[in-house]
């Protein structure tokens, strides 16, 4: 037993001595082997707490509030960078690392933000103001450039975009500040469709309207509230073009399936109905004198 306890003491002694090992210099302070790893273990320590706290805000304390589940994690990201910020100078001024020395280092790393990391530090103070203005939040349907999809996630130097190929797009966030981005689901997850259908002219406008709205009233994905309209919008060249108008709540992620389940069912009900749909036509006349002076020059 005493000798378990000597080899103890003997070896806590070493560990002592190794950690009190200087490797260089801060300003004033020695920065020895025990001070870096009470600076790791502080670092992941503070990481965990962050990440843990913004999930308690997240999944317990917003949902009891019923805060939007885009808008709780928007908040609940920007206390995350908050906390490690502020737990990071705590932790550099616990170990007693002198700030004093680092004026060196960070005139350094500026030339190099200036320069090297420069569309890093873009995309990074963009996730920041994505994160405080909300453009977009995480839910949100969106179109920006060629993709188009659902917003999963929202991290400080890219936002993920989920399209309906399930292709993950990594999107840098400077192109959300710089670029027209288009959000579905911006103020509410309800959206406006329109579908244009062309009819022969000898069809009747009255008949066509009660159609489409039959159509419209069965389609589960189309809300009552507002209510589908169906709008003549003009005559075209050889159809009479009407608008079927409504709004969904279901589809905003899929408006193209949402298209062609109406068309098939406007399909359906027009030809139960023997209602026509033209298609493009001309009608050529040609006058009789035309004729005539046509046969004279090839006769002569």
């Amino acid at each position: 037993m005493e000798n378990l306890q000597v080899n103890i003491k003997i070896f806590w002694q070493r560990l002592v001595e190794v950690s009190n090992i200087s490797i260089f210099h801060i300003g004033i302070t020695d920065i020895t082997i025990g001070l870096i790893l009470l600076f790791l273990l502080a670092c992941i320590l503070l990481l965990y707490l962050a990440k843990k706290i913004k999930s308690i805000l997240i999944r317990k304390i917003f949902i009891r509030y019923g805060i939007e589940q885009g808008t709780s994690k928007s908040i609940g990201t920007i206390v995350y960078y908050f906390i490690i910020s502020l737990g990071f100078f705590i932790i550099i001024q616990t170990v007693g690392i002198d700030l004093t020395g680092l004026s060196v280092v960070a005139g350094a790393l500026g030339v190099g933000i200036g320069f090297g990391l420069q569309n890093i530090t873009n995309n990074f103070i963009s996730g920041i103001i994505i994160l405080f203005e909300r453009p977009i939040k995480e839910g949100d349907w969106i179109e920006i450039g060629d993709t188009t999809g659902a917003v999963t996630h929202i991290s400080g130097r890219s936002t993920t975009v989920l399209t309906n190929d399930n292709i993950s797009v990594i999107v840098p966030n400077s192109e959300f500040i710089n670029a027209k981005v288009i959000n579905w689901s911006h103020n509410d997850r309800i959206v406006r469709f329109n579908i244009p259908i062309g009819v022969s002219y000898n069809e009747d406008p009255e008949q066509i309207k009660n159609l489409l709205l039959n159509v419209a009233d069965q389609h589960e994905g189309i809300l009552n509230n507002p209510p589908p309209v169906v709008l003549f919008s003009d005559f075209g060249d050889s159809s009479l073009i009407f608008t079927l108008t409504g709004w969904t709540n279901s589809y905003i992620d899929k408006p193209k399936l949402l298209k062609s389940e109406i068309n098939y069912a406007i399909h359906k009900i027009f030809h139960d109905n023997k209602i026509e749909i033209p298609f493009p036509q001309r009608d050529i006349h040609i006058k009789s004198e035309s004729i005539k002076e046509l046969n004279e020059d090839t006769s002569s």
